[in-house]
């Protein structure tokens, strides 16, 4: 077989592709296959742009596995969910078995972040953009070595640069989003009345006027798995 002979099959094949909808399980299994292998939410649009069928067909497939999964339709429920979160969908062990899991994965040591980066990572997720200074001036301490862990764990990012200043823009990303099991900022409860009001610091690095993320609560129990 020539290389031209082998280009045509291989193109032949692709556009050939049998519909999902037709092979064994359907929809529903071509869901779930793709759902084992991401490493990060996938969209609802993606899955549909992967799987070539319409988007809304995929949402139902998706709401309908959730169900399943919980044992809403007859059967068991399963150690394992399918869940919206971080602008995505993804498969997740269920909280159910989240003492389980956790003695597994961590042998009975714990992972947590320290207060002072839970404290930093809650002015980030309800300030943003914010400066590191802007940071240092709510928690009343130098917050470059939290900042840095942070970072490291991929829970903040630089998401720009004041054109002012030149200082560093931070908010959090699509993985702070994940492992707090939101969907997006909308999401976040409201701030806690002890944080202190983060619109007095406009001025702080030169920065003014910058548009804020929703404001919420500081960092609860529930962040600490982090």
């Amino acid at each position: 077989m020539t290389v031209e002979q082998t280009d045509d099959v291989t193109d032949d094949s692709s556009e050939t592709r049998t519909p999902v909808v037709d092979r064994p399980g359907g929809l529903r299994a071509a869901v779930e296959a793709v759902l084992m292998v991401v490493d990060e939410p996938i969209s609802a649009v993606r899955l549909a742009s992967v799987l070539q069928v319409p988007e809304i067909e995929v949402e139902r497939t998706l709401h309908e596995l959730a169900a399943q999964y919980r044992g809403e339709e007859g059967s068991r429920p399963s150690g394992f969910e399918v869940r919206a979160a971080g602008g995505g969908w993804r498969v997740y062990s269920s909280p159910v078995f989240a003492d389980v899991v956790g003695a597994f994965v961590v042998d009975g040591q714990t992972a947590r972040l320290t207060q002072a980066a839970l404290e930093t990572v809650a002015v980030v997720a309800y300030r943003q953009p914010v400066t590191r200074g802007q940071v240092s001036a709510v928690r009343g301490v130098n917050v470059d070595a939290v900042m840095r862990t942070l970072s490291t764990r991929g829970l903040v990012a630089e998401v720009g640069q004041d054109p002012a200043t030149g200082a560093v823009l931070y908010g959090t990303t699509s993985y702070f989003l994940e492992r707090m099991g939101l969907a997006s900022l909308d999401d976040l409860p409201p701030i806690a009345p002890h944080l202190p009001d983060v619109d007095d610091l406009d001025g702080v690095d030169g920065l003014t006027a910058v548009p804020r993320a929703p404001r919420a609560l500081a960092a609860s129990d529930d962040t600490k798995d982090l």
